[in-house]
């Protein structure tokens, strides 16, 4: 996998092997970022079901200060670590090796809020409902905050139409559709 823009322009990580992850196309983050930026004067980002690290890496190259990464396969934060150290970029890096929720619950403890936040889990085992909910009731998103999910097109979702407002959507196959949301300027913290 490479890097696609950004400061980190060029740049190949790797990915984990297996069926645990599937890593997000080249063709796929070329175009969320460009409607997401394409490029970010600062900012922090949570990536969620981080796999190999690939989407918030992109964020870090592309301009965002910070990324915090959730991952809760060994293999995977084995291979963020990996990636993170090859390209320099520790510094602005953390990662939690845990469950979603959990890591979820810990960084509202902390009163973390983000700009931008990747969800892209295993298609087929997680609600999508749950963590957006889980997002909303813990305020994680930073007004006018972004988040891009990717999931299976076979699945649809709901989502707090009062909180999020959609800002783009496309299907891409029969296997991949991807969303972007925005926190919107009169989101209610969650129900």
């Amino acid at each position: 996998m490479r890097i696609i823009a950004g400061d980190l322009k060029g740049r190949h990580i790797k990915a984990v092997l297996g069926k645990e992850t599937r890593p997000t196309s080249d063709k796929i983050k070329e175009a969320i970022f460009h409607k997401m930026g394409p490029y970010f004067s600062n900012g922090n980002c949570l990536d969620v079901f981080a796999g190999s690290g690939s989407l918030g890496i992109e964020a870090i190259s592309r301009g965002m200060d910070k990324v915090v990464f959730i991952e809760k396969a060994k293999q995977a934060v084995q291979m963020i670590r990996h990636n993170l150290q090859q390209l320099s970029i520790q510094e602005q890096c953390e990662v939690y090796h845990m469950d979603a929720f959990r890591a979820l619950g810990l960084l509202a403890k902390k009163q973390n809020q983000y700009d931008l936040i990747l969800i892209d889990p295993p298609y087929e085992k997680v609600s999508y409902e749950k963590i957006l909910q889980c997002i909303q009731a813990n305020d994680l998103l930073k007004q006018m905050g972004k988040v891009y999910i990717e999931y299976g097109p076979s699945k649809p979702f709901m989502y707090d139409s009062e909180y999020f407002s959609l800002s783009y959507e496309k299907k891409y196959s029969n296997i991949t559709a991807v969303m972007i949301l925005e926190k919107n300027s009169n989101g209610n913290r969650g129900k």
